[in-house]
């Protein structure tokens, strides 16, 4: 499993193509608790690198954080009423996306991977594309991408992307998925990379990261939101603009306000 995912990864970035599309379901409970109904947030004065800017606003149902460089948090509790999750979360994706640049044409010539070809057993190869970094040293390889990461020794392999972690030992033919059910999608094109993973079952636990190489106006790079609440709402969205495109930190403590209101 770790040989075919690095290899995919591989090709497409060798193949002169800017564009990387990795697809996974998983369909196992992932045994996580009842996510709880929420009637107004619970906003800490300051979290990680976060710092709330003033008090909690429309009735309880909207905070707004700062962090480092001028990052924005902006933690919202949405009942859903006659809306679905699925069109709630688009609506916040539509604005975070209005916050980047405009996505390439279609039409338009994209930039190809560089890469360096790998030599004689034990010399490195590298793929460099936007977004994208794989480093492979002989049975050993590193893969970096916005909210993934697989790094390779030998015969075992442990994959992080989004929410889910995956570690594999080819020698002893063991795979274990840690966070259970879900989905995972991922894509880069041109300067951006789009993560989006959603997890199995009726509740809703999901995460939509993208950046850019080039900074919008406003110099964001990356955006995204972490959402997740009950079957019938209320929904706890975490929403995310960071003029660094390793926004991890941002990204993780927005995770944990959204643990706090409404659990795992």
């Amino acid at each position: 499993m770790s040989i075919a995912l690095l290899l995919a990864l591989t090709a497409a970035g060798c193949d002169g193509e800017s564009s990387v599309r990795i697809s996974s379901t998983r369909s196992d409970d992932d045994g996580r608790g009842v996510l709880r109904v929420v009637e107004s947030l619970q906003c800490p004065q300051t979290l990680g690198p976060l710092t709330r800017k003033g008090s909690a606003q429309a009735g309880g149902t909207i905070c707004t954080y700062g962090g480092p460089r001028g990052a924005e948090v902006s933690l919202h509790l949405v009942r859903l009423d006659d809306e679905t999750v699925d069109g709630v979360l688009a609506q916040f994706e539509s604005r975070l996306r209005r916050d980047m640049p405009p996505s390439m044409p279609t039409n338009a010539a994209a930039a190809p991977a560089q890469t360096t070809a790998p030599g004689p057993e034990g010399d490195t190869a590298t793929v460099q594309a936007p977004g994208v970094t794989i480093q492979a040293k002989g049975d050993d390889a590193t893969v970096r991408l916005p909210g993934m990461s697989i790094v390779t020794e030998g015969e075992t392999a442990n994959v992080r992307i989004g929410g889910i972690s995956i570690k594999a030992d080819d020698s002893a033919g063991q795979v274990e998925v840690a966070s259970g059910q879900g989905s995972v999608a991922l894509q880069t094109q041109g300067d951006g990379t789009e993560v989006r993973t959603r997890a199995g079952g009726e509740s809703t636990r999901a995460t939509w990261i993208l950046t850019d190489d080039r900074p919008s106006q406003a110099r964001w790079r990356l955006v995204g939101y972490e959402a997740r609440g009950p079957i019938n709402g209320p929904i706890v969205v975490a929403t995310v603009r960071t003029k660094d495109r390793d926004g991890d930190p941002i990204m993780d403590a927005a995770k944990d306000l959204v643990t706090l209101n409404v659990g795992e």
